[in-house]
């Protein structure tokens, strides 16, 4: 890719993030967006054709990341994840290098589609690294698995949202390595 094309792209998503943090992704005007990324309107058209482009390239930029960092444990152990160690979880580096964004998908103002887009994207890494594994589960069976382990990756994102990322990704990898080896939850 172009250098020029490669800033101008920046450009206009650094506007987007900047713009969200105040207002809805529907209440966005191009107009703003070209302003604050500073360029001509001439120059968004040549890229996309609205707002939500904007937003839909930044966000396929980002689930490509997040997949090399969901598959990384698996291509390093082989599929057996009982040789996992700490330091080879790295979603939640991926989501520290992409705060920004996730402040954002995160935020009790954004609408939920967002939120629905990144649950149905880790659904998929999922389906993807343990159906081959799970043979002795049928289809929906599979199927609640698959949901259950992509709301408890976005749980922990979620609360470390909630706790403002104030701790590092390394100790959420402690919490997950942890988590992963508790045989039984007592909950009553």
């Amino acid at each position: 890719m172009d250098l020029r094309v490669k800033k101008t792209h920046e450009s206009i998503q650094r506007a987007l993030l900047i713009l969200l943090k105040e207002k809805s992704l529907e209440n966005i005007s191009i107009a703003e967006l070209c302003r604050i990324a500073e360029i001509n309107r001439g120059t968004f058209y040549l890229h996309y054709k609205n707002v939500h482009g904007v937003f839909e390239r930044y966000f396929n930029e980002i689930v490509k990341d997040l997949k090399t960092s969901y598959e990384i444990p698996y291509d390093l152990t082989r599929d057996n994840i009982s040789d996992l160690t700490p330091e080879m979880i790295q979603i939640f580096h991926h989501v520290k290098k992409y705060e920004p964004f996730y402040r954002i998908v995160l935020d009790d103002r954004i609408p939920i589609n967002y939120y629905k887009m990144l649950f149905e994207t880790i659904r998929s890494f999922i389906h993807s690294c343990h159906n081959r594994h799970l043979i002795d589960m049928n289809d929906e069976q599979l199927s609640f698995f698959i949901s259950y382990s992509a709301n408890a990756i976005i749980g922990l994102i979620l609360q470390w949202h909630n706790d403002d990322y104030r701790q590092s990704p390394e100790k959420l990898n402690n919490y997950l390595m942890t988590i992963i080896r508790v045989k039984q939850f007592d909950v009553l």
